[in-house]
């Protein structure tokens, strides 16, 4: 199974700022920078170290960004190659016997070193010279774009000179500067400096000339942590041959926690905050007390009642008799669990009914309220009438129905009605608590933000269950 576009989108949203919040506490890297840069001079002036040579140029820099690529976010800089790494050192095997780290030993499937090899002095290949440390960086130069990248986990090993061994400066975090150097921008940026018909490679110079996006050291460390969390759940997938719905479910289920926990895009100071809106649509709105919410609140986001920011239990109830022929009508049993996807979408020509049904409009979210653990949420695509166990909610100009959508998907949501359920086989969620429950609420820009992140990333995993789905 290929997960590549998935990470790659990960690494993609990490590098842009976009993969956990900024911290307005955090130092920036322009400030960390120059008090290296300081720190510097003066031990040159001290004469305590020998001043950097001047890196030679490289050449033909018609590919190299004239303008930077993209705007950083608050605290964040574009910085050369040569601002963030150490110059490489050489050595020689000594003794006997060395440990050898060729491109060959890299799997680039895993970007990890599958074993380096053992050999005798005296058999040591002439391109054995790269000084390495447990955590620096290994990127092939040969041939790049098949992605030879690895982090060294062990000591006293040495390199190929095929490799630029990315050795961090004070200002870069060695995991961060790892999946930094994985990520297409790097990757893909650097690929068109390849010269060479059988082993088209890059040199030294086009690395150490490229910038890259650097955000504050803390951040770096934030960032890496979530990239993680989140590809330990993108590598259940790999290779799986059963239970693969569950893999997905769980990676979208942790892209939904990231998301209203404000992790998953970032703050943007010039956004109207929640508070103020929601002040504007009711004078008399008050926020309310973090109870079932963990975690630290982002700036400009406010905790509320759902009952602030929709309607939930106004519902429209309809006799069978006097609902059209051709309307479609939803059952439970046509939602799938879990994914929400509808299996089913039949008309009240093609199904008996009796009784009564709640009539909901397109665009509202319909919540089931039986066995919310089920997790039968979900937008509806067009007008009709359902069972009254699912509940048409509206949301307010305070809030997205994606976002609103969102939250009552995730796994903070799912706990709280587990919580407060009544009955024993099968337990439902009451209209009053269901109004009860604490909205995490964004500023409506984020709100935004976060909707279009999280559609294009379930869009790169449906694309991939169905990659599954199509082979089997």
């Amino acid at each position: 199974m290929d997960t590549k576009k998935l990470r790659q989108k990960i690494l993609d949203l990490a590098i842009h700022g976009k993969l956990v919040p900024q911290d307005p506490n955090d130092e920036p890297a322009s400030v960390l920078l120059d008090r290296i840069r300081k720190e510097k001079e003066q031990l040159i002036k001290e004469g305590k170290i020998k001043a950097p040579k001047k890196s030679k140029s490289a050449g033909d820099t018609s590919h190299y960004p004239k303008e930077v690529p993209w705007e950083l976010p608050e605290g964040w800089v574009w910085l050369s190659g040569e601002d963030i790494f150490l110059p490489m050192e050489s050595t020689s095997p000594k003794g006997e016997f060395f440990d050898y780290i060729d491109i060959d030993a890299i799997d680039n499937a895993t970007n990890c070193i599958k074993k380096p090899k053992h050999l005798a002095v005296v058999n040591a290949p002439s391109r054995a010279t790269r000084k390495v440390s447990k955590g620096d960086v290994l990127f092939s130069m040969v041939r790049p774009y098949l992605r030879n990248i690895a982090m060294v986990e062990l000591d006293s090993c040495i390199a190929s000179t095929g490799f630029y061994v990315c050795r961090c400066s004070e200002i870069l975090d060695s995991k961060y500067c790892y999946y930094l150097m994985l990520s297409n921008y790097v990757v893909e940026g650097l690929n068109q400096f390849m010269k060479g018909d059988n082993s088209p490679s890059i040199n030294n110079t086009h690395i150490i000339s490229w910038i890259y996006p650097i955000p504050p050291l803390s951040e770096q460390k934030r960032i890496s942590g979530a990239i993680d969390g989140l590809l330990t759940y993108v590598g259940n997938l790999e290779g799986a041959t059963s239970g693969i719905e569950k893999y997905i479910d769980e990676v979208k289920s942790k892209l939904l926690d990231l998301a209203i926990h404000g992790k998953l895009v970032p703050q943007d100071p010039f956004d109207e905050p929640a508070i103020e809106l929601l002040k504007r649509i009711n004078p008399d709105f008050k926020p309310s007390d973090n109870l079932h919410y963990e975690g630290d609140l982002p700036e400009g986001w406010c905790l509320t009642l759902l009952n602030d920011v929709a309607w939930y239990g106004n519902t429209s109830t309809v006799d069978v008799t006097s609902i059209g022929s051709d309307s479609w009508i939803l059952e439970l049993e046509d939602i799938e669990k879990d994914t929400a996807r509808i299996i089913n979408m039949r008309t009240k020509a093609a199904r008996e009914v009796n009784g009564v049904r709640h009539s909901f409009k397109k665009g509202q979210i319909l919540y089931s309220k039986l066995r919310t653990y089920l997790n039968k949420v979900l937008i509806a695509p067009s007008d009709g009438f359902c069972t009254t166990e699912i509940v048409p909610v509206t949301a307010s100009n305070a809030i997205l129905p994606d976002f609103l959508l969102m939250v009552m998907r995730s796994p903070y949501f799912l706990e709280y009605t587990a919580t407060c359920g009544y009955g024993v086989k099968m337990p439902r969620l009451g209209t009053n608590d269901a109004k009860k429950a604490i909205i995490p609420l964004p500023p409506l820009a984020e709100q935004k933000r976060i909707v279009v992140a999280i559609k294009e990333l379930f869009r790169v995993i449906n694309g991939i269950r169905d990659n599954i789905n199509n082979t089997e």
